[in-house]
């Protein structure tokens, strides 16, 4: 019988539930072709992954940061569908944590719209609700506010909650919310930065990840 080791769980969505990375990067990589000329290497790319699209633009680029912006969500939008990916194993763990009892949602830097969009394209749409997404705080990851938005959306304490991302910044917020944090490296992040970003654990596998949320309460 499965002991669920908390039993709210919010995840990140890009790298996480859904394998939206190509898309990204060659979103990035079209947007910068199209508006500077300019050819962006995948790790510069991956680097901006987790933080919100426009700010991150705007950082890279003040003077074209909406443009690029523009060009960015036009090209994402329009090539989702042929792009995205599923993660095996991923809709198995969310009816298995459901099954236990655990309460599941989203947290996300994406816009609500979107970020449904990206769900819906890996078969995850109706079974997990985004409570969080980049309309709901004024500040984002690595600020903890998304994370406390979806914590007090769904009536828990915080502490009581674990947010499972594949990204420093997600490592980040959670740990400003009070909340544990375990990071996944089949997305975006590399697995040194992510130790170093301090969780209470770094897993490879969505089979790592199953075990160790359903392996047993805390001690």
């Amino acid at each position: 019988m499965t002991s669920p080791r908390w039993r709210t769980v919010l995840f990140d969505l890009d790298g996480t539930l859904a394998d939206t990375i190509p898309l990204i990067v060659a979103s990035y990589q079209h947007a910068f072709r199209e508006v500077l000329g300019e050819e962006v290497e995948e790790a510069r790319a991956r680097a901006w992954i987790g933080r919100p699209l426009l700010g991150a633009l705007l950082e890279e680029s003040p003077e074209h940061g909406h443009v690029l912006d523009e060009t960015y969500r036009e090209w994402n939008l329009a090539n989702t569908a042929a792009l995205i990916r599923r993660y095996d194993g991923v809709p198995e763990l969310l009816a298995a944590l459901g099954e236990a009892g655990v309460t599941t949602a989203v947290a996300t830097s994406k816009r609500r719209e979107t970020a449904r969009l990206a769900l819906d394209g890996v078969g995850l749409d109706g079974v997990i609700e985004v409570v969080a997404a980049l309309e709901d705080t004024t500040r984002h990851k690595p600020d903890p506010d998304p994370l406390l938005h979806a914590a007090a959306t769904l009536g828990v304490d915080p502490a009581a909650c674990v947010y499972v991302g594949d990204a420093t910044v997600d490592v980040l917020a959670a740990r400003g919310a009070g909340m544990a944090a375990v990071a996944v490296t089949w997305g975006a992040g590399e697995r040194g930065a992510l130790e170093a970003s301090g969780p209470d654990a770094v897993l490879d596998t969505v089979a790592d990840l199953h075990a160790y949320l359903l392996g047993g309460a805390r001690t």
